[in-house]
């Protein structure tokens, strides 16, 4: 079976540490070419996306790693000229845009997959099963890290669009909405914005559930200089407790630790968008974005001091 030719585009640090060699690592796929404005890449190099999609022979799937702004042009003119399509997260930069993508792929023929890395952890399936059929007592999410650390220098954060500390905070949203054991829904949110910013530094989310006793908070961060921690802790009515550490990365149920033993979330992500294409399937998740869209749109905004 010859490998699926499959294209980058928007080149940048997540595509040159995770998506490469994620690919590489696959037999399935062959990564044939990139885009990036600066024209840097592995393959063929292009500095127009458009260029690439149209020139490269046999191209079959792409992978979109830009920034969400654009996603939603891209994606749609790649599933149009018959391309399978992976999105980084989050998939585009609002719940219209992806809900009009939902409806193209189908006809097309072609494979479209709205990607969450932090779900694909085996620790992360392990919680959900966990969970599963209890009435929950409490969670409490923690995520708080260094933004001068994961985003030196970048400023597309800080514009509209550019969702802020919701941008490290919706991977913690997608770990919940996939082991919630029910309907996450958002009660309330304070948003620090800085005063030249646009988008928030720090979060504190209050959620509510059918399926919940007690309190669901999530407190969100980007002023933690050192010791980061993105952990998010579950207790039951029957007593469980459940603890996902480093970001999805390692399980604590009742005490008993448990280390993520599956392939990593990028292979697992390329795994799956395989089988996807195989099976001429589409997997769109929304849940973690539309948390985030509740959160700016009913939050109340608190100015705090410059970036």
């Amino acid at each position: 079976m010859k490998p699926i030719k499959i294209a980058i585009l928007g080149f940048g640090k997540i595509a040159e540490d995770q998506h490469v060699p994620s690919i590489a690592a696959n037999p399935r796929l062959e990564l044939v070419a990139t885009s990036s404005r600066s024209g840097e890449g592995v393959a063929q190099k292009f500095t127009d996306w458009r260029e690439l999609i149209r020139s490269v022979e046999g191209l079959q799937a792409v992978a979109v790693t830009t920034p969400p702004g654009p996603r939603y042009e891209m994606a749609r003119e790649c599933i149009l000229a018959g391309l399978h399509c992976l999105l980084e997260k989050p998939p585009t930069a609002g719940l219209a845009e992806i809900a009009d993508l939902d409806c193209l792929p189908q006809a097309e023929q072609v494979s479209l997959f709205t990607t969450w890395h932090a779900q694909h952890h085996a620790t992360v399936d392990a919680a959900a099963q966990a969970l599963a059929g209890k009435r929950v007592r409490s969670m409490a999410i923690h995520w708080h890290e260094d933004v001068h650390k994961w985003h030196p220098g970048q400023q597309w954060i800080w514009e509209p669009g550019g969702f802020g500390v919701f941008d490290p905070g919706i991977n913690a949203f997608s770990i919940a909405t996939k082991i919630f054991p029910g309907g996450l829904f958002v009660r309330s949110a304070e948003l620090s914005v800085p005063k030249n910013a646009q988008t928030p530094i720090a979060a504190d989310i209050v959620f509510s559930s059918p399926e919940a006793d007690g309190p669901l908070t999530a407190s969100l961060d980007w002023r933690r200089s050192e010791d980061e921690e993105w952990t998010i802790a579950v207790e039951t009515a029957d007593g469980t407790s459940v603890r996902l550490e480093d970001g999805g990365a390692r399980l604590v149920i009742d005490g008993e630790a448990r280390k993520d033993d599956g392939p990593g979330e990028y292979p697992d992500i390329y795994r799956t968008f395989v089988d996807l294409i195989d099976e001429r399937r589409s997997l769109v998740d929304v849940a973690p974005l539309r948390l985030v869209a509740d959160c700016l749109l009913g939050g109340r905004w608190n100015q705090v001091g410059p970036v």
